[in-house]
């Protein structure tokens, strides 16, 4: 295998392309607090240069061990059988080479962001790690997710500050309730898989209709978090806009999901999701610029 489909392979592994999810509102997180902090969203090249280095390794280890802790499970789904793991394309013993150096550079990352952000990463492996785990205990998987990517949004404010705030917590509770209801709609395409061989989700417990009305009611909580994030970091009409669109995009998320049929339920939750992140991301930059020169 040539040098280019080795590394294409790992970026299958680790789908690299979803980075986009949670990248953004560390990004967000990140301007939204320097801007609180230091009167500009412009951070520094340095901290945006290492707070990228850290989202990156912290998702590739978590992709990494989620796939070669759940390779047996994936073998037996007709979905997910040709994942790079059960497949053979990737040994388990190479993913979890990939998975301790990407935890080695998420930690000297970690460290470049202060001494906070190094003291946490301990608890931020637990949950990266942990995910994969959780599924064949507890139906309430879906919120070990969102609490592991909210972390992303948190961690990008306190890689300006140095501490907590209410707007760090804000942006966690938003991603979180934001991850619970995209993951949801995403295990509705193994329900039946995950019945029949005792994995655990909120489809496979209370069944795809009533999974999709919790997806609702998480995303309709986001919305409202949303809005809480502009009041507290005194957002300017940009944000406001932004939320506004973002609001349209989970109502459209929601609107092409059927539970008779699930066809679209991909274009729901990569599509729709990836605009949501980027138009948060969007409203922030234009916040925050528009704040800074006026």
């Amino acid at each position: 295998m040539s040098a280019a489909a080795r590394v294409k392979t790992y970026l299958d592994l680790v789908k690299f392309e979803h980075t986009v999810f949670a990248l953004p509102f560390a990004y967000a997180g990140m301007l939204l607090a320097s801007m609180q902090a230091r009167g500009t969203g412009w951070p520094g090249w340095y901290t945006l240069l290492w707070v990228t280095v850290a989202m990156a390794s912290a998702r590739t280890a978590a992709m990494g061990a989620n796939r070669v802790i759940d390779r047996l499970i994936d073998a037996r789904n007709p979905r997910t059988a040709r994942r790079e793991v059960p497949s053979g394309k990737v040994s388990p013993r190479q993913a979890w080479v990939l998975v301790v150096v990407s935890l080695a550079v998420m930690a000297v990352a970690a460290a470049q962001l202060g001494p906070l952000c190094l003291a946490l990463m301990p608890l931020a492996v637990v949950f990266l790690i942990g995910y994969p785990y959780t599924k064949r205990f507890t139906w309430l998987c879906h919120a070990w997710l969102g609490v592991t990517d909210g972390a992303a949004a948190a961690g990008g404010w306190i890689a300006v500050t140095g501490k907590f705030s209410v707007g760090a917590w804000l942006l966690w509770a938003v991603v979180l309730f934001w991850m619970i209801g995209l993951d949801v709609i995403y295990a509705t395409m193994d329900y039946s898989f995950d019945r029949a061989n005792g994995i655990r989700s909120i489809p496979a417990r209370f069944g795809i209709p009533r999974a999709l009305r919790v997806a609702a009611v998480s995303h309709v909580l986001t919305f409202v978090l949303l809005a809480a994030v502009g009041v507290v970091t005194g957002a300017s009409v940009w944000y406001a806009l932004a939320v506004l669109v973002m609001g349209g995009i989970l109502w459209y998320e929601h609107h092409i999901v059927d539970p008779q049929d699930l066809e679209r339920v991909n274009v729901a939750f990569f599509d729709a999701n990836m605009w949501l992140a980027l138009t948060m991301l969007l409203g922030v930059v234009l916040d925050v610029t528009w704040r800074t020169l006026t």
